[in-house]
């Protein structure tokens, strides 16, 4: 056997390129396609690889490769239907929109718009008016309903039939059903003065009053 000629030998580091190092640490196609030829020729010859068992491992990367494409589709798409919400938010500013509340604002000779969700049918539906000190200034009925948005105005006249003036009054509704008294949820029509986006509650409108609302709260757009 020659000895080996360590003058023409080639320097470590020099002329071989070293195998680069994924910086990711999340395993793809080709590393784990790598790791599956080396485990099949270091495999024990007495205990090979079953079949089952390689369809097995490759079934779980074609998996988890497939979730990582769903979830860049999934973070695309809500990419897109957030731009599209801000679109739409955008456009509501100047805008009334019906969204949950019991604030009910009120300017002379106009009629104030507000509405209750009624849950099931009722033998009749109840709204009260009340002012600032929490008086209540006007009663009046709508009568048998059926369930869902019962829409209502507000003329600005107080039980006695005086004309108030204009400000922020708060109503209250209630449902008679069965012989009894419930209590509803109210809506009331709003002016859009801005549009926060982003925070933890996404796209925000900020209304006349200075309260905020979610865009997904709105019932209508006026």
């Amino acid at each position: 056997m020659n000895p080996i000629d360590t003058k023409n030998s080639i320097p470590d580091g020099l002329g071989l390129e070293k195998p680069k190092r994924v910086a990711s640490d999340k395993l793809g196609q080709e590393q784990f396609l790598e790791l599956m030829i080396a485990q099949l020729k270091n495999q024990d010859p007495m205990k090979p690889m079953q079949n089952g068992e390689f369809l097995s491992q490759m079934a779980q990367f074609g998996t988890v490769s497939g979730i990582q494409d769903l979830q860049k589709s999934f973070d695309s798409f809500s990419s897109s239907l957030q731009s599209n919400q801000a679109l739409m938010a955008s456009s509501l500013v100047g805008r009334a929109v019906l969204v949950p509340g019991s604030r009910l604002p009120y300017s002379a000779g106009a009629p104030a718009m507000a509405a209750a969700d009624l849950p099931e049918a009722a033998s009749d539906v109840r709204v009260s008016v009340l002012d600032g000190s929490g008086q209540v200034v006007r009663q009046f009925a709508l009568g048998p309903q059926a369930a869902g948005t019962v829409k209502f105005s507000w003329d600005g006249l107080s039980n006695s039939g005086a004309a108030l003036p204009s400000g922020t009054y708060q109503i209250k509704a209630d449902a008679l059903s069965g012989g009894k008294n419930s209590a509803l949820s109210t809506y009331v029509v709003a002016r859009v003065d801005s549009v926060s986006l982003g925070g933890q509650q996404g796209i925000t409108l900020n209304l006349w009053d200075g309260s905020t609302t979610s865009l997904a709260n709105v019932k209508e757009i006026g």
